[in-house]
């Protein structure tokens, strides 16, 4: 079968299917996890388009859509438990409201850095990502979201105190010399 035979089978079949395996998730899960399996559903229907039934090629495609909506509710327990884990072994931190001005200057600091630094800061500072976190999330290595983050941190220390803000914690220079 060309691409185009393929291509017009798949939307000959596709209206029918996606209205109802869309009515068959919504009565079996919440509307965001339903329109996240349909999509999955639909991607295997298509990959897998020779497998799909052309008389009756509805009750295949529940059989996926119940399929990926099992795969779905799997991965939302795993996630629940390594949460519920992580909550444990590294309880979250009481959140602290930062006076106003602080906001501000952070806001307008981080404004006026590249957008990749800023992301970079935001994964690490409000996300909470490790290096090696962060380097999934950016698709490069840990070492260089090491070396990224160490100097965007002073970058937004340089920043912050250009518009005469606190850059957070300062190290202590009590019994050193200077």
């Amino acid at each position: 079968m060309n691409s185009d035979d393929r291509r017009g089978r798949f939307e000959a079949v596709a209206p029918a299917v996606i209205d109802a395996v869309r009515r068959y998730l919504a009565r079996r899960t919440d509307p965001a996890t339903a329109d996240d399996v349909l999509q999955e559903t639909l991607l295997v229907c298509w990959r897998r388009l020779d497998d799909l039934p052309e008389e009756e090629p509805l009750p295949w495609a529940y059989g996926v859509a119940r399929n990926c909506l099992a795969n779905a509710e799997r991965s939302r327990r795993r996630q629940g438990r390594l949460l519920a884990r992580i909550s444990r072994l590294d309880p979250p931190r009481e959140a602290t409201t930062m006076p106003e001005p602080a906001d501000d200057d952070l806001s307008t600091a981080l404004a006026g850095m590249r957008a990749e630094d800023a992301e970079l800061l935001r994964l690490w500072a409000w996300e909470e990502l490790s290096t090696a976190q962060i380097a999934v999330v950016l698709g490069i290595s840990a070492n260089a979201v090491s070396i990224r983050l160490h100097r965007t941190r002073q970058k937004l220390r340089d920043e912050l105190r250009k518009l005469g803000a606190s850059a957070g914690h300062e190290e202590l220079k009590e019994g050193r010399r200077p």
